[in-house]
């Protein structure tokens, strides 16, 4: 026992001493670290104190940055070595135009602004550890009495969206005509503006360009250059005793994805598309933004640095029509915003006809209107902000399971109840259950449950009912009636279907036949269920298989006055707006 205890004793003491010494190698550390910072910002000071002491030597006229505004002798950037370190040093060196003797184009006017320099230094250490950088500034003033200049000055505004300032945008200014030439960059103040005096004077040739790190861009443009001979910003004038005021506009960058598919979701992949923005840097019509691009295998294309504006958007692909597009374009991109837009795509057809309906006060969708196409002979309607799946064959085994008593191939495209040996009928009720229809998403809402065939009056009047399932996991299945329950069941040719079943990607239908003459049998030729869902267009309805001719438009819905209108088709796929007012 007392061997035992001694070795306890032994590893705690250890234990005691190994955190002893841990917390003193950690102090020892920490203020050897202190140490070498204390050292390495003593050696930051000297350099800036000697680089100081050479520019207030410097003569006044030489004090400012190579290409800079004042030129001068001074490297905007330069490394130093100091000791065994390496230093990076940053300068910019500004005219200053102090209020106290007026300001030029003010009250009074100061026709000599450039009153004195102001010169800013920062100093960095990238290779060392933990290292903050240090900044200083100082003023260098002329040594006799100010003459009236023959520069200008150059004020450049930067605003966002909104028409407020953007402080910290990058200003870069590049003049080559001028002795010395001009490269600097500089940044906005608080205000977003950047003021330069004791600008050499020259005509169309300042270059100026704004950035900003996840902002769009902005920038001059020069006369007579090849696609924008007439630039709506050219390069900047300077004259002498002016001011040239200069303003641009950045904002925050978005994310546009667009999508192409069809109205379950299922992407169409490898389509081109072109998309044009709204904004103009030269006239006549120069685009800011225009290009041609293609969405990939999974229907997807991404633009991840788009400006704020309004786009346009068109398919380019003979081989399909544009069956919608959510939302409606033109598409309005604000600062900041993750966008998704989505071509809904189907099957070219020459005579095609896309409605869209909107509301005329704010451009809105307008879903669940009643559009009518109709010429002599012929009509067809459709509701907007609706598809449909539907099944029209069952051959082949074209479904999910039937309890046997249902024939779905003697007559292609047909249910019929399966006959006996005798070529009679059962007196007993079959059932057929449909495969699941995808909906692409489960922001779904169903209007109408649809069936067209015949039924033998001796059959009896329910010789064919159905009944409604949907789910968002594809595996359970409750089907139910009109009212949501399992003893009621869809008869007629048409019915509203339960608001239950909304929000449901996964949907099913389960048919039931039978008959009270065995010598009858009912018929069911086509299935179809109405819904809105993820992919399905709102407040748009396409037409295909037209033939070319006028055509009457009528459209209704409620809480609005109906409209009317015409559209002429004529062997090619068109799209026609319909503005309703309330």
């Amino acid at each position: 026992m007392r061997r035992g205890t001694s070795l306890i004793d032994l590893i705690m003491s250890l234990g005691i001493l190994a955190l002893l010494f841990s917390g003193i190698y950690l102090v020892f550390f920490s203020v050897l670290d202190a140490i070498v910072n204390v050292e390495l910002r003593a050696s930051a000071s000297s350099v800036l104190n000697q680089e100081i002491e050479t520019i207030r030597n410097l003569p006044y006229g030489s004090v400012g940055t190579v290409g800079g505004i004042p030129a001068g002798l001074i490297p905007p950037q330069r490394s130093v070595t100091y000791g065994t370190r390496t230093f990076f040093l940053a300068t910019t060196v500004r005219n200053i135009d102090d209020p106290f003797d007026g300001t030029l184009g003010g009250s009074p006017n100061d026709t000599a602004p450039a009153d004195y320099k102001l010169v800013s230094l920062e100093i960095s250490c990238p290779t060392c550890h933990r290292f903050v950088p240090l900044f200083f500034t100082t003023t260098v003033s002329p040594k006799n009495l100010e003459s009236a200049s023959s520069d200008g000055s150059l004020f450049i505004n930067v605003f966002n969206a909104d028409g407020v300032g953007v402080s910290g945008a990058s200003v870069r200014i590049v003049n080559a005509s001028v002795t010395p030439s001009i490269d600097l960059t500089d940044v906005t103040n608080a205000s977003g503006v950047l003021q330069l005096v004791g600008v050499p004077t020259s005509t169309q040739s300042y270059s100026i360009d704004i950035s900003k790190e996840n902002y769009s861009r902005d920038r001059t443009y020069p006369l007579g250059a090849p696609g924008n001979p007439n630039p709506l910003t050219p390069h900047a004038t300077v004259a002498a005793g002016s001011v040239t005021n200069v303003s641009f506009a950045i904002d925050r960058t978005s994310r546009l994805t667009i999508r192409t598919s069809d109205y379950l979701c299922a992407p169409t992949p490898n389509m081109n598309f072109s998309i044009t923005g709204a904004k103009l840097i030269g006239t006549p019509d120069v685009l800011k933004f225009s290009t041609t691009s293609a969405t990939g295998a999974t229907g997807t294309k991404a633009f991840s640095a788009l400006e704020w504006d309004t786009y346009s958007m068109v398919l380019n692909e003979a081989a399909y029509d544009v069956a919608g597009t959510i939302p409606f374009v033109p598409l309005t991109i604000n600062p900041s915003s993750t966008v998704d837009f989505r071509f809904v795509l189907q099957s070219a057809n020459a005579d095609a006809l896309l409605l869209s309906v909107k509301d005329a006060a704010s451009g809105a969708a307008v879903s669940n209107a009643t559009v009518t196409v109709s010429r002599v002979g012929f009509s067809a309607t459709a509701r907007t902000g609706e598809a449909n799946v539907a099944d029209t064959n069952w051959a082949g085994g074209a479904y999910s399971i039937q309890d046997g008593g249902i024939d779905a191939n003697s007559v292609p495209g047909s249910l019929r109840l399966a006959a006996n040996a005798s070529g009679t009928y059962s007196l007993a009720t079959s059932w057929l259950i449909s495969n699941t229809f995808d909906l692409g998403g489960s922001s779904s809402t169903f209007s109408r449950f649809r069936w067209a065939g015949s039924v033998p009056p001796s059959s009896g009047a329910n010789a064919v009912l159905f009944q409604l399932a949907g789910n968002n996991d594809n595996a359970t299945w409750n089907f139910t009636g009109p009212d949501g329950s399992g003893s009621t069941y869809y008869s007629a040719a048409e019915s509203a279907v339960f608001a239950g079943l909304d929000n449901s990607r996964y949907v099913r239908y389960k048919a039931y036949l039978s008959t009270l003459d065995e010598t009858v049998t009912p018929q069911v030729d086509s299935v179809a269920i109405d819904f809105g869902g993820n992919c399905v267009p709102p407040g748009q309805a396409i037409f295909s298989g037209l033939s070319a001719a006028t055509y009457d438009i009528q459209v209704e819905a409620s809480g609005y006055q109906m409209a009317t209108s015409t559209a002429a088709v004529a062997g090619a796929f068109q799209s026609v707006q319909i503005f309703l007012s309330p």
